[in-house]
């Protein structure tokens, strides 16, 4: 069976940002090494993948293995006013026999997103700014492009809105099987009482690509996502 934490990892990747930088969106397909340091050390892999659709719409995919385990994410964006508007967000994961789905709408003409995860529907209220759980990765590299210290998002998740906050920390000479980067580090805040740390490089001179990603779990296990390949 995977490890819970494998399986945050591989889903992985203020008030409503009105002042969002402005996003310019580039197709590109990364591929990732995806590797698991617990009571089983595991390897596999994970592939990102940007492209424009024949609509003018963007869709980002995520896609990870290891082991008996598979995780597809995808959203689908629009962009209006130097925004991001996220379409629809999809969710499948599968560990053995056993999976997990999930689907949002973003109807934005009349205010709200609707989803079903498990067979469970919910709707909500939205304003400009709302993410799904994917397409918030896309504002990121704007965002830390722009020179800002502090991000905030919020992100309808669950059935509520939450707010993934991160702080820009440094910057790093990061080894990958790509080859060397000078990367700007960033830290997930899950608040003071998380023992739970997620760290996140990205690269100026890939476009603030994501090169290396790495998660410590409470109990000291460590997963890890390092660039393979750009294109």
């Amino acid at each position: 069976m995977l490890h819970r934490g494998c399986v945050t990892l591989l889903t992985l990747l203020l008030s409503f940002p009105v002042l969002a930088s402005p996003v310019e969106l580039k197709p590109y397909r990364a591929v990732y090494s995806n590797k698991v340091d617990a009571t089983i050390s595991i390897s596999g892999e994970a592939i990102r993948e940007l492209k424009q659709l024949e609509d003018g719409t963007w869709e980002l995919s995520v896609e990870a293995s290891a082991m008996m385990a598979n995780i597809r994410e995808t959203t689908r964006v629009t962009q209006r006013d130097n925004q991001l508007l996220p379409l629809r967000y999809d969710y499948h994961r599968r560990i053995l026999t056993r999976n997990r789905t999930a689907q949002l709408r973003f109807d934005w003409d009349a205010g709200y997103v609707t989803t079903d995860i498990d067979d469970k529907p919910w709707r909500m209220s939205i304003e400009p700014g709302v993410h799904d759980k994917l397409s918030y990765q896309l504002q990121m590299p704007a965002d830390i492009a722009a020179g800002k210290t502090t991000l905030s998002y919020q992100v309808a998740d669950g059935g509520r809105m939450q707010t993934y906050r991160f702080n820009v920390m440094g910057e790093d000479l990061v080894d990958t099987p790509a080859g060397q980067f000078n990367a700007i580090r960033v830290e997930r805040d899950r608040g003071e009482n998380s023992d739970r740390e997620t760290l996140i490089w990205f690269a100026p001179e890939l476009d603030y690509m994501i090169v290396r990603l790495e998660q410590i779990e409470p109990k000291g296990d460590r997963f890890t996502l390092l660039l393979k390949q750009a294109q």
